[in-house]
């Protein structure tokens, strides 16, 4: 016998019981972005290597170990995307949508990055996020943490997140602080771990990021970015703060919450948890005024974020228990025969009079009593029964499966009005 073909490691397959609960969050995030103006963009899976390269940096973790990169037949570097906010200023460049304009955009879908398996990280996982070009200031980046604490409430887990924020200044504040750490670390690289020993010149604002604990003390002990902007980036801050508080959205500054690229300046922020393990952070944004001209665009402002899929879902878990399976509304019980083709045409025409209701015929010509226990587990609200002699009368019959009621049977072309009455009676 052949051997079974399984799955790439790190990458899983969906299955029907699972995913309703994905269908639930798009369709949330779906909506709230639509509530806000959001317009949904789609990029392709597959962009140029040089794209992330030059967006994320050839020294990040990223670009140097994680992603699943190969030349094409004609010698080309491609990568899948690591993430998606390149590949979306990629887009909007290319399609004219940045010069002089102001753009909501939204994306959802999956990413892949070659790191180690482990619990709620994949090699190929899913993340929704937005970005917003060609507008300055402080009160876009709030609406972003609202639209986003928005989407937390209407999860059910805003009382298990926290969004933390700092601020990175200007660029100019941020290279006078790079400056600033390169002295510090620089003289205490006995204490700097080998990673951050390579950071320490291409990268030093990451080593601020490092969980190794041989280094805690060291790091708390570095300059503070806040103490070296310029009284124009503080303002930025300060008016930022304002807005989320008259907002009644709460928040923690973070002093230690940075990015290593170069692009970003000003706000960046992170909502947080502690009820999923190491694996905290399940939304991380920030402004990056400076990757639509690096990516060879007409200088704009640009600020957006990203949530992972799979966390959320874990976290929403976590908190408000397994979503159950959505149950059936209507199973049709088909005794075989010439009550197939009946029982099809029956359940064409109640689709169409209840678009919204899921509608399932048993096609199988098992017995009636196997039908109604496959019935009875699809947690299925009412059953229609056609056997051979419903089919000679032109009859159905109705039987409740949730609620003790009387059997009836009724004529085929009454169906569709009698089940009107049934849902709307048990607001179903």
């Amino acid at each position: 016998m052949p051997e079974h073909i399984k799955s790439i490691r790190g990458m899983r397959d969906l299955l029907p019981d699972d995913s309703g609960q994905w269908q639930h969050l798009e369709t949330l995030i779906k909506q709230v972005m639509h509530n806000y103006g959001y317009g949904e963009i789609r990029t392709p899976l597959l962009e140029k290597t040089a794209l992330f390269s030059r967006s994320i940096g050839d020294v990040t973790d990223i670009v140097e170990k994680e992603m699943y990169t190969f030349d094409d037949r004609n010698g080309e570097s491609l990568s899948l995307r690591p993430e998606n906010t390149a590949g979306v200023v990629r887009a909007a460049i290319q399609n004219g949508l940045i010069n002089q304009q102001i753009q909501r955009l939204w994306y959802s879908g999956p990413m892949f990055r070659y790191e180690r398996p482990q619990k709620g990280r994949y090699r190929q996982f899913h993340q929704a996020g937005a970005e917003v070009f060609g507008i300055e200031g402080p009160a876009i980046e709030a609406e972003l943490m609202l639209l986003s604490a928005r989407l937390w409430d209407q999860l059910g887990i805003g009382s298990a997140v926290t969004l933390e924020l700092n601020t990175l200044g200007s660029p100019e504040d941020r290279a006078r602080y790079r400056s600033v750490l390169i002295d510090y670390f620089s003289e205490h690289t006995k204490q700097l771990d080998e990673d951050s020993q390579r950071r320490l010149h291409a990268n030093p604002l990451r080593i601020l990021d490092s969980k190794n604990p041989d280094m805690q003390s060291l790091i708390e002990g570095a300059p503070k970015l806040i103490n070296t902007i310029s009284a124009e980036s503080k303002a930025h801050f300060d008016e930022l703060k304002n807005i989320l508080e008259q907002n009644q959205l709460s928040y923690v500054v973070n002093p230690r919450l940075v990015r290593g690229l170069d692009y970003y300046c000003h706000t960046v922020f992170e909502w947080t948890t502690n009820q999923l393990g190491a694996q905290g952070t399940i939304c991380a944004g920030g402004r990056y005024d400076d990757l639509i001209e690096q990516l060879g665009g007409q200088a704009s402002s640009a600020v957006g974020f990203a949530m992972g899929i799979e966390r959320l879902l874990a976290l929403t878990e976590t908190v408000n228990g397994p979503q159950t399976k959505q149950p059936a509304d209507i199973y049709m019980v088909l005794a075989g025969g010439e009550t197939l083709s009946t029982g099809l045409q029956l359940a064409e025409q109640l689709r169409n009079a209840f678009p919204d209701k899921q509608i399932i015929t048993d096609c199988s010509g098992n017995s009636m009593k196997s039908q109604f226990k496959k019935a009875d587990k699809s947690g299925a609200y009412y059953a229609c029964i056609l056997g051979a002699n419903e089919v000679t009368e032109g009859t159905v019959s109705i039987k409740s499966l949730r609620v003790e009621a009387e059997q009836v049977t009724i004529k085929q072309d009454e169906l569709a009005h009698q089940l009107a009455l049934l849902f709307n009676s048990t607001s179903i």
